[in-house]
Parts: C-alpha cells; sequence; structure tokens
C-alpha cells in the first residue's frame, strides 16, 4: 500500500516538471543565441488634411489671378477645387486648380501621401525616405545645377546661352527651345550683379527633406510652359505641390522667380497644416 503513493508521487512531479519546460513562450524566447523578433515604430501621422481644404482662400486668390475676375458662382467653384481621384483616402489625397486669365492661364495641384510600411522590421519613416530619395533622384537635380561645357571652350563663353543649358531659373524641357532670359536675372551664385539661385536644388528648413524642380517647355507653336515642383517629406507623409503658369502670348517666357517663390510659401503653409 506505501508504494503504491510513491510511485503515483514521483510520476505527478515528472508531469509537473515537463509541463512548466514547454508552457512559457518567452523561456523559448530567451534562449542564448535565439532570434529577436522588433517591431518598428509606426508614423507619427495616421491621417491627411482634407487637400482642396488645405489651401487658404487669401492664397488661392494669390495663386490664381484670373479666379477674381469671374462671377462670383464662378469664383466659388474655382477655388472649391478638383479632388484627385484615388481608391485609399487614407493613404494618399491631392486637389487640382486653375485659373484663365487674359494674359496667361495658372494651374496648380497638391498631394500627400501617408507612408505605411507593411515590414515589420522597417518603420513607416524609413519606408517613406526611401520613397522620397527615389523621387530625389528622378528629379536628377545634379545634372541641371552643374551643366558641362566643352572643355575646348575658354572661360568667358556664351555657349550656356547657346544651347540653353546654361539658363538659370529651371531647366529646359525635352520639348523646348533654348529659353530667353526673362525677369530671371540671377545666373550663376557668387557672380556680379546676380541674386539668389533659382536652378533646381534641394531646400534647407522646409521638413525632414524638401526639393524644388523647375522645368520649362514647349511643344510646337505653342508659348511656353513652366511647372515649378516643391516635394517634401516630414515624418511619413510626402508632400507634392506643382505649379505652373503657361502665357497668353507665345514670346512670353513665365518668370522663374515669382512661380518658385509661390510655391515655396504654398509647401511651407501645407507643413503647417500637416503638424496641426
Amino acid at each position: 500500500m506505501a508504494y503504491v503513493p510513491g510511485v503515483a508521487l514521483l510520476a505527478a512531479l515528472a508531469v509537473g516538471c515537463s509541463a512548466g519546460s514547454d508552457g512559457s513562450a518567452s523561456d523559448a524566447d530567451s534562449k542564448p543565441g535565439g532570434p529577436t523578433v522588433t517591431t518598428a515604430p509606426p508614423g507619427k501621422y495616421r491621417t491627411l488634411p482634407a487637400p482642396c481644404r488645405a489651401v487658404p482662400g487669401s492664397t488661392l486668390k494669390d495663386l490664381l489671378p484670373g479666379v477674381a475676375e469671374l462671377p462670383q458662382q464662378q469664383q466659388e467653384k474655382a477655388f472649391r477645387g478638383s479632388p484627385t481621384v484615388t481608391y485609399d483616402t487614407d493613404r494618399k489625397v491631392g486637389c487640382s486648380w486653375k485659373s484663365d486669365a487674359p494674359d496667361s492661364t495658372r494651374n496648380l495641384s497638391i498631394d500627400f501621401e501617408r507612408v505605411v510600411s507593411y515590414d515589420p522590421a522597417v518603420s513607416d519613416d524609413d519606408r517613406a525616405r526611401t520613397l522620397y530619395a527615389k523621387k530625389e533622384t528622378a528629379a536628377d537635380l545634379s545634372g541641371v545645377t552643374t551643366p558641362p561645357g566643352p572643355p575646348e571652350k575658354p572661360a568667358d563663353s556664351t555657349a550656356g546661352e547657346e544651347t540653353g543649358t546654361g539658363k538659370p531659373g529651371g531647366r529646359q524641357g525635352s520639348a523646348g527651345p533654348s529659353p530667353s532670359a526673362s525677369g530671371t536675372a540671377s545666373e550663376t551664385p557668387g557672380a556680379p550683379g546676380a541674386g539668389e539661385d533659382l536652378r533646381p536644388r534641394v531646400l534647407d528648413g522646409l521638413g525632414d527633406a524638401a526639393f524644388l524642380d523647375d522645368l520649362l517647355t514647349r511643344a510646337g507653336s505653342t508659348a511656353q510652359h513652366r511647372t515649378v515642383s516643391v516635394v517634401f517629406r516630414t515624418s511619413n507623409v510626402i508632400v507634392t505641390v506643382r505649379y505652373g503658369e503657361q502665357p497668353a502670348l507665345v514670346t512670353k517666357v513665365p518668370d522663374s522667380k515669382e512661380l518658385q517663390e509661390k510655391a515655396q510659401a504654398l509647401a511651407r503653409k501645407l507643413a503647417e497644416v500637416i503638424s496641426e
């Protein structure tokens, strides 16, 4: 009779030890040399602003001068903007505006993209940083800010004027002719009488990273069209501002300085809107 309880006790102890060694998942994870899985933190922003309401009315009036001449009902429609068609408003939204004035046509568009990384090892910010870097690379800023010149030409050569590659205040599109100087006196930084640099470039003090591109094009005999793009990233959101002008006169070149200043000012307003 004393022998049977002893066996039962030993069996119970054996079962208890076995359950204790297998019942804790943390013990298995804490084995020396075992893999440690760390989930990257989510991005700062979980939502996006309403794009067609992100630009103040006073700013729209400045950017779209032709709208102010329209009847009240048409003004309201023009300032309301056209939302970009998108299938996931939590991830990407946009809006565009257009104004037709007797002397020129202006176009404005803004896009917000909230980047989400589906890789637990890659944070939303890191994924956004990668996507932004691709956009900056595609803009080819280094290629347009340092146009090469023939080595055999003298230092005071006007080759840049002949080819159009040395034109400041933007770069020439593949369909456009050599642009003429038009209200953009600043050429090379540091040159006598030069103002600020208007070439495509990286921008400071806007979000976590930003750049500006400036493209002048003309197809056939139509007027030249200039589009200034400002792209910036703040945490896991990438914002793109495009502001363009096409003058009514074929001989007129859109003012690079004006378009750049207004596009940058709007981009800084949008950075504040996102942070609110």
